[in-house]
């Protein structure tokens, strides 16, 4: 009895992820296109696997480059989520405008991401109506920090500008976007901020229930 197709895209639709723009530059044309199929493989040798749909437009590009850049969105960058996802002339023609810069291998990497991992592709295999992409880590990096493997092959680390704060000594990170149950989701905003709620002792609390 075969799985309804349905039914296996609502169970795993279940499960909650972070939302990645996958991206790759191939003879100067810059591509790229949303993805949550995505996940470490292994520490060493550092290894990531994507998954492109057999029918994507972009998966000519992914196979003639053999690099790719994942881009983790903060949620501030749903419409790049949006725009990659779409069969607009602004994906195509515009890399929906957005702005970006490279690292190892040259896969375009979007600005102000929560975190971007860059790899160059060292083995394909089919995967029923996809193709599995294993890709070996060059670079990787978060706003303020990027590891990289030098020609010599030697890991070098960099540091960038200094994280903002939320006035309280903590560094300040963006929430990334997530994606559950067929919709964009966004993490809940804490009320309040840890040890500013004032201490409650016991006796203080009887004096707040008599007055």
């Amino acid at each position: 009895m075969a799985i309804e197709k349905e039914l296996f895209r609502q169970v795993m639709g279940r499960f909650a992820t972070g939302v990645t723009v996958v991206t790759t530059s191939s003879n100067e044309v810059l591509a790229g296109l949303t993805v949550n199929s995505f996940c470490s493989v292994s520490l060493n040798p550092p290894l990531v696997l994507i998954c492109i749909d057999n029918n994507s437009s972009t998966l000519s590009y992914f196979r003639e480059s053999k690099i790719f850049a994942v881009n983790m969105l903060t949620e501030k960058q749903e419409q790049w989520s949006r725009g990659f996802a779409t069969n607009s002339p602004e994906r195509f023609e515009h890399f929906c405008y957005a702005p970006y810069y490279t690292a190892a291998t040259g896969a375009p990497i979007i600005k102000d991401g929560l975190a971007f991992i860059d790899a160059r592709v060292v083995a394909e295999y089919p995967g029923g109506d996809h193709v599995i992409f294993i890709g070996q880590v060059e670079a990787m990096g978060t706003p303020h920090q990027m590891a990289f493997v030098d020609e010599q092959g030697r890991v070098q680390n960099t540091q960038g500008g200094q994280p903002t704060t939320n006035g309280h000594g903590t560094a300040k990170e963006d929430e990334p976007l997530l994606y559950y149950g067929g919709q964009y989701r966004h993490m809940a905003k804490l009320f309040h901020e840890p040890g500013l709620v004032e201490e409650q002792h016991p006796e203080n609390v009887g004096e707040a229930a008599r007055n």
